[in-house]
């Protein structure tokens, strides 16, 4: 009996080391695996991603910052390769409809990855609002989470690999440089002006030393002796990896300048235009030309303008330009906090008001909500005169820490009091935080469609939660109306912009100005965002994109079903299979129609 157990027992250890080595190796017997491979593989390369989306990483890389080198550049374009290779050998035929699915998502993904190659250096990888300098930063303060010594020493660990990352980074600025791709000036005069600041600021007023200082403050059970240890092991990391880091970028911005100039579109790179086409299909799932956007914004931008002027007719303000009054409405002492500690705390309030009202709601309109909490805080101060007015930060996969919705209070004239629902239904409820967190909490579908980007779906649901929440009759109040009508307006001056700048070769103050004359935004905000659009073209075009598409399907729906369209039900089918390429939303609700 206990020699057939053992025989038994190790025939089935063979069989389970064979499946392993199946999966890991070579192709998986079943296409969901292969699907969970892929997630896998791709969190595994990526130490911050693990730490970001709260994985536990058995506790090997949580103190490893990420490979950015060519060669992990080459590798991972390789194993995108390999996977879509690997994805198209299975059999369709044996697939279900989710399978299907999935494939159809996952074939769509890995071939954005690979028509990305031949732009690699195109996309600036260190700008006046991205790269490392500001990403790594953010990422120790805001996700490197400290509960234990072992936690504070992984943190310590990843201080010192500052340099090495920073070094990997300008290899791949230094091959961008050589084919001519440079930083417009000002993007190079607004970078070194922060890293500047950030390499000279006293120590004790440095993000990382505040940041590190919290975190070794909460832990319990530390003698003197030990605190001051870690102490001078902090500031070792920052005299001889962290601060040399910012330095090298300070050097070599500082050259870069003198032969950068003032041009601000893509067109000016290597097969520019080209470029700029890939970016706009990867970031709206579609195959719009920027002309038709271009044109469609401006139309867009009239469309809204006449609604917003029926608006202010019925509060008795007549005006000959919407922006006219919507920019008096914005210098209005009454629809503005006071520009104090007191003043951004009551905007933290409002806000926290504002998304637990409608929340109480939200069961009338959707099937499923969230179950992870949301918090509402100030964008950190090392970022926000760089940052958005607004924007949400997902909850890590395991729960252990919640969605966050960051408000810009920089400038506090720029946040009205007409425009705070807008903004708070775009970024929390039921807005980024519905739809990314019901991602993450999908059962039964392959991880990687909880989390993959789609940027159009993404921010296209976003752009109608503003417009589903004043449906829902939350914004009764003309003036709130006004503000979503704003926010809408913004969307769509983004289309003329962006395809302006990067299209029809529009200089940054040409582009500045048009926003200005279309919007009633603070000179400083409407700057940011310029500046936002030149360094990161295409992804503006996103919103109104994705937005137009959604509303059109609820109509088309609408229009087929009649007595019988729900909206809970439409609602559940845009968000019950994670982010997706606008193709495949349409597919998902035409099979709606067809089974209801």
């Amino acid at each position: 009996m206990k020699k057939a157990f053992v025989i038994f027992l190790s025939a089935v250890l063979l069989l389970l080391s064979i499946f392993a080595i199946n999966l890991v190796w070579f192709r998986p017997f079943f296409v969901d695996m292969f699907y969970e491979k892929v997630f896998i593989i791709s969190v595994l390369e990526s130490p911050q991603t693990m730490t970001s989306l709260g994985l536990p990483g058995l506790g090997l890389v949580n103190d490893e910052l990420d490979d950015y080198s060519r060669q992990s550049q080459d590798e991972a374009h390789k194993q995108s390769e390999e996977a879509l290779a690997t994805l198209l050998e299975y059999d369709v035929d044996a697939m279900s409809e989710e399978q299907l699915r999935s494939r159809n998502i996952l074939i769509w993904f890995l071939t954005d990855i690979i028509e990305a190659r031949q732009f690699r250096d195109h996309g600036y990888r260190v700008s006046h609002n991205s790269g490392v300098q500001q990403s790594l930063t953010d990422f120790m303060i805001n996700m490197h989470v400290v509960n234990d010594t072992s936690d504070l020493e992984d943190y310590l660990e990843r201080l010192n690999q500052f340099d090495r990352v920073f070094i990997e980074v300008m290899a791949s600025l230094q091959d961008a440089e050589k084919q001519g791709i440079v930083q417009p000036s000002f993007m190079i005069e607004k970078m070194l002006a922060d890293m500047t600041t950030f390499t000279r600021m006293p120590v004790a007023q440095n993000p990382l030393h505040l940041d590190f200082s919290e975190k070794l403050a909460r832990i319990q059970g530390l003698s003197e002796e030990e605190r001051e240890s870690y102490k001078i092991e902090f500031s070792s990391a920052m005299d001889n990896s962290v601060l040399p880091a910012y330095q090298l970028y300070v050097d070599h911005f500082s050259l870069l300048l003198i032969s950068s100039n003032d041009d601000d579109g893509v067109w000016k790179l290597p097969d520019g235009d080209a470029y700029y086409q890939y970016r706009i299909k990867s970031n709206t799932t579609t195959d719009y030309t920027a002309a038709y956007l271009h044109t469609l914004g401006l139309e867009e931008v009239s469309r809204i303008d006449l609604e917003m002027k029926e608006v202010l007719v019925s509060l008795g303000v007549e005006s000959a330009s919407v922006t006219d009054a919507m920019k008096k409405f914005a210098v209005d002492e009454r629809y503005l906090f006071e520009d104090s500690e007191v003043g951004r705390q009551q905007i933290l309030d409002e806000y926290n008001k504002i998304i637990n009202e409608i929340n109480l709601g939200m069961g009338d309109v959707f099937k499923r909500l969230p179950v992870a909490q949301l918090e509402v805080l100030a964008v950190p101060a090392f970022l926000e005169q760089t940052a958005a007015g607004g924007y949400y930060q997902p909850p890590s996969l395991g729960g252990s820490r919640p969605g966050r919705f960051f408000a810009n209070l920089y400038d506090i004239k720029a946040t009205t009091k007409f425009g705070m629902r807008t903004l708070a239904y775009h970024e929390a409820v039921p807005g980024h935080h519905f739809q990314i967190a019901i991602a993450q909490e999908l059962e039964g579908l392959p991880t990687f469609r909880s989390v993959v980007p789609f940027t159009s779906f993404v921010e296209g649901w976003a752009l109608y939660a503003e417009r589903l929440a004043w449906e829902l009759g939350y914004q009764t109040d003309p003036l709130d109306n006004l503000g979503r009508l704003s926010a809408e307006k913004f969307r769509a001056v983004r289309l003329v912009v962006d395809t302006g700048i990067h299209h029809k070769r529009w200089t940054r103050e040409r582009a500045i100005a048009y926003m200005s004359e279309n919007t009633d935004m603070a000179d400083s905000e409407v700057v940011s965002e310029i500046e936002r659009y030149i360094a990161d073209p295409g992804q503006a075009l996103a919103y109104k994109v994705g937005m137009l598409k959604i509303l059109e399907l609820r109509e088309k729906a609408k229009s087929a079903l009649g007595a019988n369209f729900d909206l809970r039900e439409f609602h559940d089918v845009v968000l019950a299979h994670g982010p997706l390429p606008l193709m495949i939303l349409e597919e998902l609700v035409d099979e709606y129609i067809q089974s209801t």
